[in-house]
């Protein structure tokens, strides 16, 4: 007779757990911040003004941004800045997946500039046991209007075919690295409109790396209703290949820019027709990935309780070892502590995605950060109401 699986129990309300880390200093700090950006006037107006005002070397802006919004969500400007959140992380059971945060580079310079960025991320993280990925964006690699035309032009010319080609060699460069030093290179998604040419390059580089372990990951957007269908059609396309799949998972972050521009180009939204559609494939994701553990590396990248909980259950409904390489969690630096602290405490792969990079150079990043923050999700009012019951625990 089989051994009843235990049920799984994970209290993502435990804030001692959750804010351990953080000193009451930092804690009251954290808690002014996310409530200046609860306020969405004041997010609006940093977002286009202050953010922006780094860009043009205005007084004070840099030091303003990068004490406040900056500080939250970034690890540091360059990789030995980015050590002590690392140690940090660490001590308290989490991993760190690194992220160089430029991104919409144009020139061919900028491009190898990023491209060794990404190269000096691998080493760091070869010697070190905590951090076992780095993320390669391809927007930090090509010019966007590259990728644009590459997927939607029925002639390519031959400047953006060599264009495509040195895109292609840098993406070669950084993934034989990240294979010759046993590092996984996370290969983030962008917008639909140049997806196609990001997603043909990730799976050649699957092709290529993920004979033996798996190296490279691509990354599927939930929020897309195609997206499900074809991470499965993906995942038997390795199988037929002999190559193992590498997939990280998340629900999306150009939603609004998605929908605009279908509703003025006149196209069909790629955008699913609501939260709970993407919820089900979201969570479909998690099933098919964990039933398919041993030739399917996955990273449920998520500030979704719901989700976390589910791909823990499981794992555990399973009889999985939490700490099988294939199975992994992550949140953002800065955000969904309550999630990422007490899956570590528990014992199962979680890693928090830390951005690093000059203040004017993650600019993008922050401004997505402060918007979501006070989008109709709710995400600003959850944050809040984790550090407030944490202050009020310690009796602050």
């Amino acid at each position: 007779m089989a051994k009843p699986v235990p049920k799984t129990f994970i209290n993502f309300d435990n804030t001692e757990i959750a804010f351990a880390n953080k000193s009451n200093k930092e804690l009251i700090r954290t808690s002014r911040l996310f409530k200046l950006m609860s306020n969405s006037m004041l997010t609006k107006l940093l977002s286009s003004g202050g953010l922006l005002a780094v860009k043009f070397n205005l007084p004070f802006a840099r030091f303003a941004v990068k004490q406040t919004i900056y500080e939250q969500f970034c690890g540091g400007e360059t990789l030995l800045d980015c050590q002590a959140a690392i140690d940090k992380l660490y001590e308290n059971n989490a991993l760190t997946i690194l992220d160089y945060g430029a991104e919409a580079k144009s020139t061919p310079e900028e491009h190898d500039e990023v491209k060794e960025q990404i190269a000096q991320s691998i080493k760091l993280a070869a010697a070190n046991n905590s951090v076992p990925v780095v993320v390669c964006k391809l927007s930090g690699l090509a010019d966007n209007e590259l990728l644009e035309r590459l997927q939607n032009s029925d002639v390519i010319s031959d400047a953006d075919q060599n264009a495509y080609q040195k895109l292609y060699d840098r993406v070669d460069q950084i993934c034989q690295k990240g294979n010759e030093f046993g590092v996984g290179i996370f290969i983030d998604a962008e917008e639909s409109w140049m997806q196609v040419t990001i997603d043909r390059i990730a799976i050649e580089m699957m092709s290529k790396y993920n004979r033996e372990k798996v190296i490279v990951y691509n990354t599927y957007q939930l929020y897309r209703h195609d997206k499900l269908a074809q991470l499965k059609s993906d995942y038997r396309k390795s199988q037929e290949e002999g190559y193992l799949f590498g997939v990280k998972f998340v629900r999306g972050a150009y939603m609004d820019k998605e929908r605009s521009r279908a509703e003025e180009m006149g196209y069909e939204s790629p955008i699913q027709k609501d939260k709970p559609s993407t919820d089900e494939d979201y969570d479909e994701a998690i099933k098919f990935c964990i039933e398919n553990y041993k030739t399917i590396g996955s990273c449920c990248a998520t500030h979704n309780e719901k989700s976390s909980l589910y791909q823990a259950e499981l794992i555990d409904q399973l009889g999985l070892d939490k700490k099988h390489p294939h199975l992994n969690f992550s949140q953002l630096y800065g955000m969904s502590d309550q999630i990422t602290f007490n899956l570590a405490e528990a014992g199962y792969n979680v890693a928090k995605y830390v951005v690093y990079g000059p203040v004017k150079e993650v600019i993008p990043y922050l401004i997505r950060r402060a918007q979501e923050n006070t989008s109709v999700t709710g995400e600003m009012g959850r944050e809040l109401k984790f550090i407030q019951r944490e202050i009020k625990r310690r009796k602050l």
